[in-house]
This record gives structure tokens, sequence and C-alpha cells, in this order.
């Protein structure tokens, strides 16, 4: 990167889902001696303390979505006072390339920058476009894609599409090392059920209630890990003790989740980007539930990329139900060789070099720029 002092504005928030992928690349690029500075929402700005970057810019953001035209109204208004704050601070930073992740949040100073001239990488995580995205994919000068093929990228973006890989955090690198756990016919056997913050409810309500309804055998030899919000806690961890379960452990967070999906002989969870990412460069096999109501259907589309290659078993919410779970439990967990096929399978689909790809994506991105 032919810049004096190298520095990379990298605009990412709103969820884990945008800030792991971008915490990955900002530690691939300090590792190459480029500063990065992070552009995110003020009202997550306090939450990325642990972001390798040399400054954290909050910058006003708001998702223009929803029923009411007065909210709507609102929320441009923030995006309009959000585009005069990146404004100043791209001019400020004079970065050799913005970086953007996709969400409201990044509009402003992935747009700021545009208008200022400075060389703009988008990165999309998910196996359908992002509107935010869509929207500044046509000025972008280059597009980094999650997935090789992905709905909704603008025509005019299509042939500066690039397909890195998403980036994942090094914990789950470190994880990645643990071969898929051996299953004999009497081993213990691990569950690990999660889902973020907006899919720890359906999780908590149908996973105890199916694990329930497996044979005494079965339940036996289970062990389940499981995420679930704090209102939930009690009645999951009742649910469990009820079914005569030896071990399990419910918790709303997991510091070490990386670690726990190792573990796991099979993981039930949503299909959100870096959750598919993981699984897949970790190599293990997952009953997916995409989160419903999407206009875009992006986490359907992330799941059945995994479900094509027989890496993972998606299941809509509408089928999601104690029974039927508990039959996909039992299928599962009694035939260790579809398992291992499956845990291979996913293993095979992930790109656990990514960040590095994005890297040098970005610096490549900086130096035509600079020609």
């Amino acid at each position: 990167m032919s810049v004096a002092q190298p520095l990379v504005l990298v605009a990412a928030g709103g969820t884990g889902g945008h800030l792991f992928p971008a915490e990955a690349l900002a530690l691939a690029l300090r590792e190459r001696g480029i500063r990065v500075v992070l552009a995110t929402d003020s009202r997550v700005a306090a939450l990325s303390g642990e972001f390798p970057a040399s400054e954290i810019v909050a910058i006003p953001a708001a998702t223009p979505s929803g029923r009411s035209p007065l909210a709507r109204a609102a929320a441009v208004a923030t995006l309009g006072r959000g585009f005069a704050a990146a404004l100043a601070a791209v001019r400020r930073l004079n970065p050799a390339v913005a970086v953007g992740f996709g969400g409201y949040p990044t509009v402003p100073p992935i747009l700021a920058a545009q208008m200022l001239r400075v060389p703009t990488l988008l990165h999309e995580q998910n196996a359908v476009m992002g509107r935010a995205n869509a929207f500044l994919a046509r000025a972008a000068s280059v597009v980094a894609t999650g997935f090789a093929e992905v709905r909704g990228v603008p025509d005019r973006a299509r042939a500066r599409r690039v397909h890195t890989g998403n980036p994942v955090r090094p914990a789950v690198l470190a994880a990645a090392a643990a071969p898929y756990p051996e299953i004999s016919a009497t081993s213990p056997l691990e569950l690990l059920a999660f889902g973020g913050s907006q899919g720890a409810r359906i999780m908590s309500e149908v996973v105890p209630e199916a694990v329930a309804r497996l044979p005494a055998p079965l339940r036996a030899r289970l062990t389940v890990v499981q995420q679930a919000r704090s209102e939930d806690l009690d009645r999951v961890q009742s649910l469990y003790g009820a079914a005569g379960l030896a071990a399990f452990a419910a918790a709303p967070f997991f510091k070490d989740l990386p670690a726990k999906m190792a573990a796991a002989h099979l993981v039930v969870a949503r299909s959100g980007a870096s959750t598919v990412a993981e699984l897949a460069v970790i190599g293990r096999p997952a009953i997916l539930v995409p989160l419903p109501g999407s206009l875009d259907q992006d986490q359907a589309a992330n799941a059945a990329v995994l479900g094509a290659v027989g890496a993972a078993f998606p299941r809509p919410q509408t089928a999601f139900t104690p029974d039927r779970l508990a039959a996909d439990l039992g299928d599962l967990l009694g035939d260790p060789g579809r398992l291992a096929a499956a845990a291979a399978a996913a293993r095979g689909a992930g790109i656990p070099d990514a960040a590095e790809r994005l890297a040098a994506l970005v610096v490549e991105t900086a130096v035509a720029a600079a020609r």
C-alpha cells in the first residue's frame, strides 16, 4: 500500500454478524502494519471496546424501515446527521480505502468516502445482498462476497465482484484445529443449541421439549449446551432436569462459543452468515432454522448453501416443532456415519483464510487507486 501511513477505515455495526468479520479483517490488516479506524453506529460504539482499531468513530445511524412514515422520516434524518459526521471524519482521517460490512450504520461513512473519492470495498456476508450494500455497490471499487453465488448484486457491480469468503475470528480458527468428535455405540453425545439475540426464544421453546421426547437410552448419553435468554433460563433448566439429562448447561451468552461448537456432535442454530461461516470452518453438522420474516430471506439462502453440499439440514421455522426436531435428533444422533460425513462436508465448504484473502484485496484496492 503506497501511502506514508497506511490507514483503512472499516465501517461496521449493528450486530455481531457485521462486527465479527470486520474484527477478523482488522486483525489481518494490523498484522500487515496497517492502521485501522472503526466507524460504527453510535449506539453500539461502547460495545466495540475490544475491536482491534486505533480509533473508534461513532456515527449516528438508523434503519429506515417499518410501517410508520414518522419513524422512517426520523431514520432518514438520523442518517443525514450521520453523513455530515462521516464527511468530517473521512476528511480528517484521509484513509487509503474504506471497507463497509453492510447494514445501515455503514451507509454514512461509505457514502461519504465515495463522495470524497476514497476507494471503497464492500463485503457482503450473506447469500443475498443486503439493501444497504446494494445501495452502495454501484459506486464501490470492489464487492467482496462471503458466498460464491450472491443474489441481488446490482448489474453495474457484478464485474467488480470477488469471492473471498467470510472472515472468522481467531477463536474460530483455534477451534477448527479440533477434529470431529468420534462416536461409538455407547459414547457420550453433545448437542449445542443457540440462536442469537433474535433467535433464542424459539430455541428455548422447542429444543428442551424435543430432547424430552427422545428415547431414554439416547437421552442418557446426551449432554446439551444451550443459549437461552435470561427470562427463559429457569424454564429451560427445569425442562432438562425433568427430562433426566445427566449433563446440561444453559446460559444467556457463551464467550467461548467457537470452542463449544468444536465440542459438539450436532448443532441447532439460526443461519446468520457468521454462524454458517464458523460452522463450515470448524466443520460441524447443523440443523439450521433460518430467521423468518426477513424481506430478503438471507438466512434461508445461507442455510441452503450448506444444505446443498450435505453439511447442514435446513428446517423452516414452521416445521421446527418439538416432534419434528425429536425425529431429526433421533435420526441424526443415531447415525454416526451420516454426522461424520456432514462434518466433513461442512469443513470442505469452509474458507479459513478468508480474512487474509480480504486483507489482500483491500491492499490491492488501495494500491490500484494510488497509481
